[in-house]
């Protein structure tokens, strides 16, 4: 089963008691990547108050791969609220920033935690997703009067050849949906095709 992960970034941004609140969403694969895009943002905007973050990466069900920070803002008040929005979302590969100038009026601790949690339920409003669909690669090779097509099937099936060799033989890397593998299979062996699962 694959999951919805974000197609782009997405930005927005609300003022609450004349704070502004500046909310970031975009894909992210790893901690690392995220850790760097959240230095790309603290750059630019490097005069705000807290930069505050949530992270949800891999399938949105497994909890193991979320974190966040609260960047100053009393504990629980920032990270917190950003990561639950993450996880009523059903959204995988995903992160969340956003930034706050401080308005001069104190919020209160529940009032960050609904400013936080609107910031993000605004941005992912907006952000576009799609369906992330598990993929497995296969080497194949096959004669060349049949690699037209073998190369019909793996696109009908949504899939990609990644790599291609002409030697006695076609020789591909071929990347298909893992739902549709049972299917190539069978169309490979129709076309005396010699393949491994990789």
């Amino acid at each position: 089963m694959g999951y919805v992960i974000p197609l782009d970034e997405a930005s927005t941004e609300i003022v609450i008691k004349k704070s502004r609140f500046i909310a970031y969403a975009k894909s992210i694969v790893s901690r690392e990547a995220g850790m760097f895009w959240l230095a790309e943002v603290k750059k630019q905007y490097p005069d705000a108050r807290h930069h505050c973050w949530a992270y949800m990466i891999g399938d949105p069900t497994c909890a193991l791969n979320a974190g966040m920070g609260d960047d100053g803002e009393p504990s629980g008040t920032a990270g917190k609220p950003i990561l639950n929005v993450l996880r009523h979302k059903q959204v995988g590969d995903v992160m969340i920033i956003v930034v706050r100038y401080f308005g001069g009026i104190k919020l209160g601790a529940g009032g960050l935690t609904r400013a936080y949690s609107q910031a993000a339920q605004e941005v992912m409003s907006i952000l576009v997703t799609e369906q992330q669909v598990a993929m497995v690669k296969v080497w194949l090779s096959c004669d060349f009067s049949v690699e037209q097509q073998v190369r019909y099937w793996i696109e009908c099936l949504g899939g990609l050849v990644l790599e291609v060799d002409y030697t006695q033989q076609v020789v591909m890397k071929v990347s298909v949906p893992l739902k549709e593998q049972l299917t190539l299979i069978s169309q490979l062996q129709a076309r005396q095709c010699d393949f491994k699962i990789l």
